[in-house]
């Protein structure tokens, strides 16, 4: 009888441990993985973000106004290539005001500057066409059950009152770090809609450049447009402005990272504690299987099986798992509500490739002090102990 049969008789010796000790590892390795997946997609605006754009935003703070007058000096800038302008409106479903997603009014030259979102030319004509017309993202357009050609009603925060808008486009994007749940319409009809003291205001400048290696030149010419202002700016790349969101998130990641860290060790300690329990209550076994001629490396070799048959197990099946609840679920949930900041929520090949390697290193490990300690047990002693 091999060595990995005698493993997997005795790990089905007492199923309900086992059975208690292979679901608290899944749920570890499905928390594992869940970590990783937020940091991994949390860093993809980072990995994803255009380098050849730039932004520019009011140098107090992202959520005051600029003039829009701000747009043509930009224009006009060196290396600049195409220009546009924003508001954040901030609009809610009337009819479900709790499913948040973004919108803005933007300028017509946003579909050039932003060309990663993918329209047909006959929606985008039609949304030019129309003073009301609406583009959204596919995935926000399925969450509200909406087509072309439909109307919808917001509720606007920043500007109050109920909005009316009719469909007429729905981008889908070529970049996988797109969010793909924002509601974007005319800035025109925003303007034209408000109280005077808000007329003629942005919230930020979107420019396409012609060198993205000068992009940190290109932004600080820009910058310096309106250092002599009343109303100054800070610009720089998308790629700048994304790393440094994530430096000032950069301890929520290292506490994520740290918690994925300490659930492993967890898990350890929990296949420690059940492979101990085992070996304690098979040791007059070992002594017997000493007694017939087996040397203490064969049972260093049994409970190191019997452990690695525990972490394979719990590995494949936290894998399995992961994607139904994690990716698909989990993932679709945060893709479709918090698009700004997990455009993409997949689990990547070398969360997996972790994982599983770490479900079966650990329970290696967790049983290397247990093995060794039968396969010293003298046979006598070994015989005596009872469990």
């Amino acid at each position: 009888m091999s060595l990995a049969l005698i493993g997997l008789r005795n790990v089905l010796r007492n199923k309900f441990r086992m059975t208690l000790t292979v679901l608290g590892s899944i749920t570890a390795v499905l928390t594992f993985i869940t970590m990783r997946t937020v940091i991994v997609a949390w860093n993809a605006s980072v990995d994803y973000a255009a380098q050849d754009r730039i932004i520019a935003t009011n140098k107090m703070s992202l959520t005051l106004p600029l003039p829009k007058r701000y747009i043509d000096a930009i224009r006009n800038v060196p290396g600049v290539t195409k220009a546009c302008y924003q508001s954040w409106f901030g609009g809610k479903d009337l009819k479900d005001p709790k499913n948040l997603f973004r919108s803005f009014a933007m300028d017509a030259a946003c579909l050039e500057v932003y060309d990663e979102r993918l329209i047909s030319p006959e929606q985008k004509q039609a949304w030019l066409a129309d003073r009301k017309g609406a583009i959204l993202g596919d995935l926000l357009a399925r969450k509200l059950g909406v087509q072309v050609g439909d109307r919808i009603s917001l509720k606007g925060t920043v500007y109050p009152g109920d909005w009316q808008f009719n469909v007429s486009a729905i981008y889908k994007t070529k970049l996988p770090s797109t969010d793909r749940s924002q509601f974007l319409f005319h800035w025109d009809y925003l303007n034209d809609s408000i109280s005077a003291d808000q007329k003629e205001q942005i919230t930020w400048i979107a420019a396409k450049i012609d060198n993205s290696e000068r992009s940190a030149q290109i932004a600080a010419a820009a910058e310096s447009l309106f250092e002599e202002k009343d109303i100054q700016t800070s610009t720089m790349s998308e790629r700048t402005m994304n790393i440094a969101f994530m430096t000032q998130l950069g301890g929520v990641l290292s506490a994520l990272n740290g918690v994925s860290l300490i659930i492993l060790f967890i898990m350890t300690m929990i296949l420690s504690n059940t492979i101990a329990m085992g070996v304690r209550e098979r040791t007059r076994e070992y002594g017997v299987l000493r007694a017939l001629g087996f040397l203490p490396k064969h049972i260093v070799r049994l409970v190191l099986v019997e452990s690695m048959l525990i972490g394979a197990v719990t590995g494949a099946l936290g894998v399995g798992l992961a994607y139904p609840l994690v990716e698909r679920g989990l993932g679709r949930f945060l893709t479709e509500n918090a698009g700004n900041v997990f455009p993409r929520f997949q689990i990547s090949p070398t969360t997996v490739v972790v994982a599983a390697c770490a479900a079966i290193v650990l329970s290696i490990a967790a049983a290397l002090i247990p093995a060794l300690r039968a396969s010293r047990l003298s046979i006598l002693d070994a015989l005596r102990r009872t469990a």
